[in-house]
This record gives structure tokens, sequence and C-alpha cells, in this order.
């Protein structure tokens, strides 16, 4: 579907045709554009929302509780009477945060089981592969809120939870592309003149990979956030009187016919962060597959 409607949105930006960068990517298709912007607003929420946000994100004030959007509450203000305005800015800080301390550790791990399985094959490869398939056998959602049941309802071990589910993923990943690299004539070149096999793996092997994981980890940022947020939904997460997306709407779902804004904002936030983070990576990876640079 998104394929469908990127045929119809392509769109050129005179202003970049020096710069072949920006004008091949943002000149494929105006969604790209639109993801990079969504990209960027969370961004600078989470680096500066702690500062911009106008109120404090945990006192209470029960005078101003339910209070409507208003010039003094651009988003109104929750059951103790909190501004949700800064509390969804201060929110993306959090997601931001946790999605990259889990994507983080799973690539790192990930990559050093994909390439090791794939370079070295064998009986190294057949235990790291089923020792892999042994965390994918379970759907991830569930098998991180197990985790994060047993370990305890924290953030910290939602981070944890999240991490053991992700890099699975990226072992399988990096293997496929390392065995199809393994094969190329200059890495037998490589070794046919002895370069020892780490130099091999970290010198031609890993560099030809970083560009797919680039774009799966721009595609991982927003489903990270999402899954954070789902699970401090379901108490799994972070917990009040936190800022984060997740706690937000477990907190609002028993007002919303008192305070529609109450869910709204955080939604509509958590959905705008998943989507932008989407359409990057989705611009990303028809950026950078050879295949479609003639097109482009």
């Amino acid at each position: 579907m998104l394929g469908s409607t990127r045929a119809f949105t392509t769109v050129k930006y005179p202003i970049l045709q020096k710069l072949p960068w920006p004008r091949r990517f943002f000149g494929q298709s105006a969604l790209n554009g639109l993801g990079a912007f969504f990209v960027a607003l969370v961004i600078f929420l989470g680096l500066f929302g702690g500062a911009l946000a106008p109120y404090d994100t945990t006192k209470t004030n029960l005078k101003e509780r339910f209070a409507p959007p208003s010039a003094q509450h651009w988003m109104g203000t929750d059951n103790f009477g909190r501004d949700i305005f800064s509390r969804v800015v201060a929110g993306a800080s959090i997601s931001l945060q946790v999605a990259l301390v889990v994507l983080s550790v799973s690539v790192f791990i990930g990559l050093l089981v994909g390439a090791v399985a794939g370079f070295f094959g064998g009986t190294t490869d057949e235990v790291l592969m089923r020792i892999t398939d042994l965390f994918v056998a379970f759907p991830a959602l569930v098998f991180a809120a197990a985790i994060a049941t047993t370990l305890g309802r924290s953030l910290t071990n939602t981070m944890i939870a999240l991490s053991t589910v992700y890099w699975p993923w990226y072992a399988r990943l990096v293997r496929a592309q390392v065995l199809t690299i393994a094969h190329q004539e200059y890495i037998t070149a490589a070794e046919a003149v002895g370069v020892p096999r780490w130099q091999i793996i970290f010198r031609h092997v890993l560099p030809n990979v970083i560009p797919l994981i680039l774009v799966q980890v721009s595609l991982d940022i927003g489903y990270a956030i999402l899954s954070t947020s789902s699970l401090s939904f379901l108490g799994l997460g972070a917990q009040p009187p936190s800022p984060e997306w997740g706690v937000m709407l477990t907190d609002a779902r028993e007002f919303v016919r008192e305070a529609w804004w109450y869910m709204t904002f955080p939604g509509l936030a958590l959905s705008l962060t998943v989507l932008g983070f989407n359409l990057l990576g989705d611009g990303l990876r028809d950026y950078l597959d050879p295949r479609l640079r003639g097109r482009i």
C-alpha cells in the first residue's frame, strides 16, 4: 500500500538540484520529507523537551482538573490537573532514550552473533542459529511481557525485555547478508593472501552490512517506542507519575467521556512518531537499494 502511494507522490525540489543526496532522497517522494519532519520534531523534543515544557510534569493542581485545551493549557489537563502538553513533550525524551538503548544493545548482539554464524558456518552457525531460534519461537510482545513481569515492573526491566526479543531478528538479518558476502571474490582473495578472519569480518564484511542495518534500525525505532508504550499501558513498563506515553494512555482510558483530550494527544504523539520513523525507514530502504537507484 505504501509503495503504491509513493508512485503518485513523486515531487522535485529545484533548490536541491545541486545536492545529490538530498535531491535523491527528498525528491523521490513527498513522504520522505514528511517522515523526516516528524522524526526531526521528535528528536528535537527529545533533546530539549524538558526545557520547553511550560509546567512541571508531575506537580498536581486539582483546581484545574480536566481543564479543556486553551491558551493556558494547549492540550488541556489530566485528572490531577497536570498539563498534558508538558507531559507529552517530556515523554518524547523517555521514548527516544528507551528506543536507542534497546536498539543499540540489539544491534550489537545481533551483529556479533550474525556475523560469526554467517562467516564461520558449520557447527558454529548451527549452534548460534538454534539458540537464536529459541528466542524467536514466541510472539515478541508476549515474550517481552513475560520477561518484564518476571524481572519486575520498571522501565529498566522493559528495556532488558525488549532487547532480549529484538536482537535475534538482527542476528538472522546479518547472517543472511554475511552468507552472501562471504562468497564474494574479494573475500576469497583476502583469505588466500592470509588476512586474518577477524580483520576480514570487520574491514570487509560488516561495512557492507551496515546500510541494511541502518534501514532496519530506522524502522524499528518506531516499533520499539510502540512496544515500550504497549508494555507501559499494560502496567509492566514505566510507572506513574512518569510522563511516558503508554502510562498516560492507561491513565486516560477511564476518562474518555469526561476528557477526550486526555487520551487523544498522547495517542496522536505516539502515532505520528511511529509513522514518521516508518516513512523515513521506507525512504532510506528505497534510497540505499542499488536496484532502485536508476529510478530516482
